[in-house]
């Protein structure tokens, strides 16, 4: 009895080879082709799913940097927006000043114009006056015999103190 367990049986090895082909064959049509389509479908899932993002990604990029040029074009815009107001500012600020020197003058001749009005009406104001008081001189001097050395000195007096009051 003894022998019997540490003896060789062939017939037994290659029933348990066929065994052991036929399990190996029965696992890979039904186990490991499933499991391998399985596999596979999910690898291709994975495959479209990190294209998919890196086409998302990629356009992301693009459209950050569509986003950015505009944003830098707007920036520019508005830099120029800015100083086409300043320029505009400035030359409507000068035009008013130069409307208002301009005024000024205008109102400084007119101010000239009628103090000159007012200083002749004022002369010949004085020159009536005088006048009057020339005739008043003269006929004083007419009730009284002047002699003609006597007149001309009056009337050189007179011309003196028009010429001083003037």
């Amino acid at each position: 009895m003894n022998q019997e367990l540490v003896s060789v049986n062939v017939w037994t090895i290659i029933a348990q080879w066929c065994n052991l082909l036929i399990l190996f064959l029965l696992v890979k049509k039904f186990l490991f082709k499933p499991v391998q389509n399985i596999l596979n479908k999910r690898q291709a899932e994975i495959d479209t799913l990190y294209s998919s993002a890196n086409e998302a990604n990629k356009t992301a990029q693009e459209l950050k940097e569509n986003y950015e040029t505009h944003l830098k074009q707007a920036k520019e815009e508005a830099v120029e927006i800015i100083a086409g107001a300043n320029q505009k500012a400035q030359k409507q600020s000068e035009d008013i000043v130069r409307e208002a020197h301009k005024q000024a003058s205008n109102i400084t001749a007119k101010a000239n114009v009628e103090i000159e009005q007012e200083r002749k009406k004022a002369l010949n104001e004085i020159k009536d006056e005088i006048s009057d008081i020339a005739i008043n001189i003269a006929s004083k001097v007419v009730e009284k015999e002047i002699s003609a050395k006597d007149h001309e000195r009056l009337i050189e007096e007179f011309i003196n103190n028009v010429g001083d009051a003037v």
